[in-house]
């Protein structure tokens, strides 16, 4: 009978391993709908594109270097043992134990895994996108997804020394959010703005071409969080599991909602009108920042940590203007800014977290992946370029990197 038990619960928590993980692959679909309603139509097929091409080199690099990179069999707690391709010790193994008690297949969590370093990247796509070549960014996948991601993730997730520090990140508001910011504001500082957003010390908005489009986006990565949050519960197969699971639902959606409100009430303070696309991201930063701890709060915390998401997000956006950051889509404050609040806000609910720690852990990601993505950005820049012409950027990035067009037919 106790076989049959263990037998049952490997087969619950591998299927729930599973869709949570589609779930989050998924999450591929809203960021690909998401980024191409905010950027100009002429940009369109080539940032579906880069999104479609990123999951998939993504996965592949994470396969063949990133999984085992992230959790060796050993390593210093700095660097891990380097190891390529799937081992019998690691991914491919049948079973992995949890607490000695609980199974789920290795190939569950690999899937599991993947579908998170194709969410940091994708989080790169939409800052860089209208003016970046998409040679430069498909060669920066693969070192971000191969190399970058998964060294960082082995110092929380693998064991490393953050872990030992007593860093917290749940979910990943900084293994996968601000990592993802991160490499992005490397690559937006060296790319430059686009042509014609800051002119003669004014920013000039430049509209998305497809709301509805953006909006539906939002509304599948809203979906996908789900899995991105609950999956990390990891398990499901008994009673304090499964309540965990739906605490953390409640949570992920409470949190989300606070945003969305909290974003649409300020701009309309600021502006005076009730912005969709800073709502958009409102929701965004409050999933964001949920995201380093959803299991403690009270769903009312939850809805204040969503909410102050969604303020800081606007506030970001403007202040990033200012500097004449250009991030198309928002990226960089959704996924970076309200990745800080949300790792320097788990001490707020979590007992056993310091803020010093949560400090430690995030300044360590920032800078690694800063650092890291800088240098070969750098290298890509000086040796082929990153930026497509003037006169590319002005007919558009889908006809000089792709030769079509998204809406043909509206074409003047």
């Amino acid at each position: 009978m106790e076989g049959q038990v263990i037998e049952l619960a490997y087969a619950l928590d591998t299927f729930y391993f599973l869709v949570m993980g589609a779930f989050v692959m998924w999450m591929a679909a809203g960021f690909s709908m998401l980024e191409a309603g905010l950027v100009r139509g002429k940009s369109t097929v080539e940032i579906l594109t880069k999104n479609i091409s990123l999951y998939s080199i993504a996965s592949i690099m994470y396969m063949l270097v990133g999984y085992n990179l992230m959790y060796p069999s050993d390593g210093t707690g700095v660097v891990p043992a380097i190891s390529f391709f799937l081992g019998e010790d690691n991914v491919a193994s049948d079973v992995i134990a949890s607490g000695g008690e609980i199974y789920y297949s290795g190939l569950s969590d690999f899937f599991f895994q993947v579908v998170f370093v194709a969410t940091a990247m994708s989080i790169v796509s939409g800052a860089v996108a209208e003016r970046m070549k998409l040679s430069s960014f498909l060669l920066f996948c693969v070192v971000m997804t191969g190399l970058i991601y998964p060294i960082q993730g082995y110092w929380k997730w693998g064991g490393g020394f953050l872990d030992a520090a007593g860093f917290q990140d749940f979910a990943g508001s900084g293994v996968v959010h601000l990592c993802g910011a991160a490499a992005a504001l490397a690559g937006v500082v060296l790319l430059g703005a686009r042509k014609g957003k800051y002119v003669d010390g004014k920013i000039n908005a430049i509209p998305g071409a497809n709301m509805p489009l953006a909006t539906l986006g939002t509304f599948i990565l809203w979906l996908g969080w789900f899995g991105f949050n609950g999956g990390s519960e990891l398990i499901v197969s008994n009673v304090g599991e499964a309540n965990a699971v739906a605490k953390i639902f409640v949570n992920t959606n409470t949190a989300a909602a606070g945003g969305v409100v909290a974003a649409l009430l300020f701009s309309k303070i600021l502006f005076g009108k009730f912005d969709l696309s800073m709502s958009l991201n409102g929701a965004i930063g409050g999933l964001v920042s949920i995201t380093a701890e959803p299991l403690t709060p009270s769903p009312e915390l939850a809805l204040i940590i969503g909410a102050i998401g969604g303020i800081i997000v606007v506030i970001s956006i403007i202040m990033l203007d200012k500097f004449r950051i250009d991030d198309p889509v928002g990226a960089i404050s959704a996924h970076g800014t309200c990745g800080i609040w949300g790792l320097v806000a788990v001490p707020i609910s979590n007992s056993g977290a310091s803020l010093g720690a949560q400090l430690y852990g995030t300044v360590t990601i920032f800078l690694w992946t800063f650092i890291s993505a800088l240098i070969f950005w750098g290298i890509l820049k000086a040796v082929i370029g990153i930026r497509i012409s003037d006169d590319e950027e002005h007919v558009g990035a889908d006809v000089s990197e792709c030769g079509i067009e998204a809406y043909p037919e509206f074409k003047k």
